[in-house]
């Protein structure tokens, strides 16, 4: 199941992959003039319309001997999405457990157990604010569409330059977060980058 959806991902069947992203972005986009409802039942409505007409087509032809009967649509058929018991078992847990690790993340977040990182995230909430002005959840679940079947192609095929950008930004972030720390602990020099210290000079 999960190397499929990274296939469709990556775009390794160009074909399926458009589909997959035309249809998505379309019915997003129908949200905006109908209802989630009216969408759903719509192309619910379309899909069916197709898969049937193209099952009594194909068996037509087979019944004329102009075909060799087989399902049209055998591939999605045999397609196994199913989980064995343990596998079952071990996606539950880890969703448990990553549920927990955000509630916990939530709540040292907003009753402030650490003060830095509460401030980052009530920043973070007023530029969601200008962000909520601009656009709607809808637009940005587009946008999060678009990216996830665009970037982690773009970032295979460059994977160097763009590793050495975010090394760059990280290493800016690093820098402004031990300028807020050691403001924080009252101020003092910078730590001197040379392995032991400064040495006394020599007269």
């Amino acid at each position: 199941m999960a190397s499929k959806v990274m296939d469709l991902i990556f775009w390794k069947d160009t074909e399926r992959t458009g589909m997959v992203l035309t249809g998505l972005v379309v019915g997003l986009l129908s949200l905006f003039q109908l209802s989630i409802i009216t969408v759903v039942s719509t192309v619910s409505l379309a899909v069916m319309c197709f898969t049937i007409s193209v099952r009594i087509y194909y068996q037509f032809l087979y019944i004329l001997s102009w075909g060799d009967g087989e399902h049209p649509f055998k591939s999605y058929l045999d397609w196994d999405i199913s989980f064995s018991g343990e596998e079952a078992d071990c996606y539950m847990q880890k969703a448990i457990v990553m549920a927990l690790s955000a509630v916990d993340t939530l709540k040292r977040l907003l009753f402030v157990g650490n003060v830095f990182d509460s401030l980052k995230l009530l920043f973070l909430m007023y530029l969601v604010t200008y962000l909520g002005e601009l656009c709607n959840g809808l637009t940005l679940l587009i946008i999060s569409v678009i990216a996830l079947f665009s970037l982690p192609l773009f970032y295979r095929q460059r994977q160097e330059q763009v590793d050495s950008v975010i090394a760059k930004i990280q290493a800016h972030i690093d820098d402004i977060k031990d300028t807020f720390q050691r403001l924080a602990q009252g101020g003092g020099p910078p730590p001197d980058p040379t392995p032991g210290g400064a040495k006394p000079k020599i007269q």
